[in-house]
């Protein structure tokens, strides 16, 4: 790596020929970094080591009515199928009135970790004594989000080990998601507590696992809007019942269970610019909260309807961190129609109740891979070297004869382009 010394501090183009260079990249494919570098100032202000821009695909859920509004749900996301099944969860669970979504308060919580601890029930009174005075340096070290009625709210501690103790400290954070705020206070106050007790300081840094900012949101179907291909309406719930209690009970189902609630709230954490790692980890902490990890959803059957609920913690900002500075983030907003980090929080529950819904609608009805099959086969053929007037017809090809591999995707092209130049070649 000795050819790329200080890359980071090269201009783009030098990046870009160094790449060219060394690693041997034929001239289409530096043609192909070049032109995907939409934004180079963008990309160097965001990350390190910029060279070109990746883009994900974006498209817009419909049919989404969350406490009585009616909102365009813009969803980022490579997987085939996911927004198409976002939209007709959305449009069941519409029909029956829609979803009835709340938050709770919008706390973040920041960890500072005490190491070396000699006696910890001694060190847990006296910090119990400054806790007043330790909020006070949190407020101070962040002054504006004071102002703009935010703030530490309060301070508790628990013991690790005998020798750890962690600090928890809940903040406030506004509209934004407030990681770097957190971070500024929660050093604040381990300057403190090493200045006035002499105690040492591990770490302290902001817990992704965000209890007390929690998202929920319920719905409540009739049998009959679930009927289909014949099957009634209450068979079907009954069996989606059954599967949510399945993803109750046992760890592998619940792992996939909560990925295809995660395919849709995802996509709209990174249509809206947040960070999708963030509430990745802290919804499956959450899954796992009473020590076992389980469904993120339940569903269940109630006079007539199928019941269905989903509560996970959502730290997601509306202003701040790559919010401000991504234009399709503004976009997004708008097109939501959203003033608030609230009802942000309020349609992303939500999406993923309704992700949920279309998922195990198909599962109990006609089996996952069917819905799936024709977007899968779509990107199947093109990757063997279809373009947009023979695509429709290769996939075609490949239900009919069952085929499901890029060996017969390849050779199905092959004949059609075979047959098709015969063709042409008898009407000249």
């Amino acid at each position: 790596m000795q050819n790329y010394g200080k890359f980071y501090q090269k201009p783009w183009k030098e990046r870009i020929n160094l790449i060219s260079q060394n690693e041997k990249l034929t001239k289409d494919q530096i043609q192909i970094l070049k032109s995907s570098a939409q934004n180079r100032f963008l990309g160097d202000t965001m990350i390190e080591n910029y060279i070109t821009d990746y883009s994900y695909p974006e498209g817009i859920a419909f049919h989404y009515l969350v406490n009585n509004k009616d909102y365009l749900v813009p969803m980022v996301t490579e997987e085939p199928s996911v927004i198409a099944a976002s939209s007709h969860g959305a449009s069941i669970i519409a029909k029956a009135g829609g979803f009835v979504a709340s938050t709770s308060e919008r706390l973040m919580i920041g960890q500072i970790i005490l190491e070396n601890v000699e006696d910890s029930k001694k060190l847990i009174l006296e910090i119990k004594e400054l806790t007043k005075n330790l909020l006070s340096v949190a407020d101070r070290a962040h002054p504006s989000l004071k102002r703009r009625g935010g703030g530490a709210r309060w301070l508790k501690t628990r013991i690790l080990a005998k020798d750890l103790v962690a600090i928890d400290i809940a903040i406030d954070v506004q509209e934004a998601m407030g990681a770097n705020m957190i971070n500024t206070m929660l050093e604040a106050v381990a300057k403190k507590l090493e200045e006035v007790l002499n105690q040492q300081v591990l770490m302290s840094i902001l817990s992704n696992y965000a209890t007390e900012c929690l998202a929920r949101t319920t719905c409540k179907i009739p049998f009959e809007l679930l009927s289909r291909n014949g099957i009634a309406g209450e068979i079907i719930a009954k069996k989606i019942a059954q599967a949510g209690r399945v993803a109750q009970l046992d760890t592998y189902r619940a792992a996939t269970h909560n990925k295809g609630i995660m395919n849709g709230i995802d996509a709209v954490v990174m249509a809206s610019g947040n960070d999708w790692r963030a509430i990745e980890s802290g919804a499956h902490a959450y899954a796992a909260r009473n020590g076992q990890y389980r469904g993120l959803s339940t569903w269940k059957l109630s006079g007539g309807y199928l019941i269905g609920e989903l509560e996970l913690p959502l730290p997601v900002g509306f202003v701040g961190g790559s919010i401000g500075i991504v234009p399709l983030v503004s976009i997004n907003q708008k097109l939501m129609k959203i003033t608030s980090a609230r009802e942000l929080e309020s349609i992303i529950v939500s999406v993923g109740l309704a992700q949920n819904l279309a998922a195990l609608l198909a599962l109990v009805s006609e089996g996952i891979q069917k819905g799936h099959m024709r977007l899968q086969l779509k990107s199947l053929v093109i990757a063997a070297g279809a373009d947009a007037t023979e695509e429709d017809a290769i996939v075609d090809r490949m239900l009919q004869e069952g085929k499901r591999d890029a060996d017969s995707a390849k050779k199905i092209l092959r004949d059609y382009r075979k047959r098709d130049k015969n063709d042409r070649s008898q009407l000249e």
